[in-house]
């Protein structure tokens, strides 16, 4: 016969089907974890999340993911339904930088925070060390330390990261050393919360401190010589600048961690390139330092312990504005297991880490996919097979469905209109060496709203 009908197919457990032998199979996908969809072969149901395979399942040794796919194929689907599960068990879902936005309704479903940012909607002070000064007092010993160089740290990070996307190009070493005594000095003479204009006002101010980190020789001139560009970039974030005055001013909304939490800098306009990663950054540097400050008063047994899985979307944004930003990305991400972050990285392709010019960077980029606990696809073209492949093993198979996934949609003559792409809602989760987990994602009828990323185009 050309065709065979396939055999009717049941579900059950090992207690109810062991008597069936030979003809019961075993799905071979863990129940542990957000429930994402169903198995494209067996019908069974695909249960995955970062924190629980890492925790309960112990599948995978680091609590994060990579998630890549062309555009339209239901990337924010997956993550917001990660999202909702780990919201019900008590992790709290952390989306540090919206540009859609994507997560905006499902944050409020949940009742957590809506921060917004944007020219007129918001700031976000970089020189803002959040809670961090006021725990640190609730500190001693090594602990107090380690909290108030994180947070130093962190704060040196954004500014250098800001001069970098404002120049194009990164600050230098002796740049850096007088930022970092700089803000050093701001923290033991200025009252209150510094901002960017106090920065800069020191550094033009040339104490002896920063002379001496300038290497000027005792020559003042020399000092302006060396300072002149610093100073440049500086003015450029306090509002004249393609920055704006976004983070030039007092933080207007502080971010709790007792709650789901979006940023939303939607109001960003698509062709302000530099201002979206520098908000994207911003985000990033400020929540992961919010979530270092409560890790470690609940270390010390001062704040109930909480679990956190933050979202890092448009990730492909930042990483080309401009050379260096890869290391930038990397100091404010590299979270260890111990923390009690689950982490998901999203992109569109590989060739967002492969495109950019610098090899040291490209190198350091393709760390984000590679130090993930699980890499999950969803549709990608065939010239993308060769560099995923240099993360995770992919069959020849699983090359083949990842291909017909990224198949534009047709016309449907019916509806006079495009059909769904043929692989939105499809995705094949990788964990190392170990064979594809291929699922369908489908909305239930109450996530079809918060769900609904083209609201803007139905009227």
């Amino acid at each position: 016969m050309p065709y065979l009908d396939p055999a009717p197919e049941w579900r059950g457990t090992t207690v109810q089907v062991c008597g069936l032998w030979p003809y019961g199979a075993g799905s071979g996908t863990p129940m542990i974890g957000a429930p994402l969809g169903r198995h494209l072969d067996t019908g069974a149901t695909v249960c995955c999340d970062p924190v629980a395979w890492f925790q309960r399942a112990q599948l995978i040794s680091n609590p994060s993911g990579f998630l890549l796919g062309l555009p339209g194929l239901g990337k924010s689907t997956i993550v917001r339904r990660m999202s909702v599960a780990l919201s019900a068990q008590g992790v709290m879902p952390l989306v540090l930088g919206d540009l859609k936005p994507d997560y905006v309704s499902l944050i409020q479903a949940l009742g957590g925070q809506v921060i917004s940012l944007g020219l007129g909607r918001g700031h976000l002070n970089v020189l803002d060390p959040g809670e961090a000064t006021a725990a640190a007092a609730r500190l001693t010993g090594d602990a107090r330390r380690a909290l108030e160089a994180d947070a130093h740290g962190r704060r040196l990070n954004m500014v250098s990261a800001l001069i970098t996307i404002s120049r194009g190009e990164p600050t230098t070493e002796r740049e850096e050393t007088i930022i970092s005594t700089a803000l050093r000095l701001l923290d033991e003479r200025h009252d209150g919360i510094p901002v960017l204009a106090d920065l800069l006002r020191l550094i033009k101010d040339a104490p002896a401190e920063l002379r001496l980190v300038a290497i000027d020789r005792g020559d003042l001139d020399r000092y302006r010589d060396v300072t002149e560009s610093l100073e440049s970039s500086l003015t450029s974030m306090l509002g004249a600048g393609q920055l704006g005055e976004t983070f030039a001013a007092p933080t207007t909304q502080p971010m709790r961690l007792d709650r789901p939490v979006v940023f939303d800098v939607s109001a960003i306009d698509e062709g302000a390139t530099k201002l979206q990663a520098a908000a994207l950054l911003a985000c990033w540097s400020y929540g992961f330092g919010s979530i270092a400050v409560a890790q470690a008063l609940a270390d010390a047994g001062l704040e109930r312990q909480r679990h956190y899985f933050v979202v890092l979307d448009e990730l492909w944004r930042v990483l080309r504005v401009g050379r260096g930003l890869v290391d930038r990305i990397d100091a404010l991400t590299r979270l260890n297991r111990q923390q009690g972050v689950g982490q998901m990285m999203v992109t569109h392709s590989m060739a967002d880490l492969e495109s950019l010019q610098d090899e040291h960077d490209r190198a350091k980029a393709r760390g984000f996919a590679e130090r993930a606990g699980m890499v999950i696809c969803a549709g990608l073209p065939e010239k993308e097979m060769s560099m995923l492949s240099q993360v995770v093993h992919m069959t020849s198979v699983e090359r083949r469905l990842l291909d017909s996934w990224a198949t534009p949609p047709a016309w449907d003559s019916h509806l006079e209109r495009e059909a769904d792409p043929p692989g939105r809602g499809n995705f094949l989760i990788k964990v190392g060496g170990r064979p594809g987990i291929p699922l369908h994602v489908e909305l239930t009828p109450a996530e079809l709203e918060v769900n609904d990323t083209n609201r803007r185009w139905r009227g």
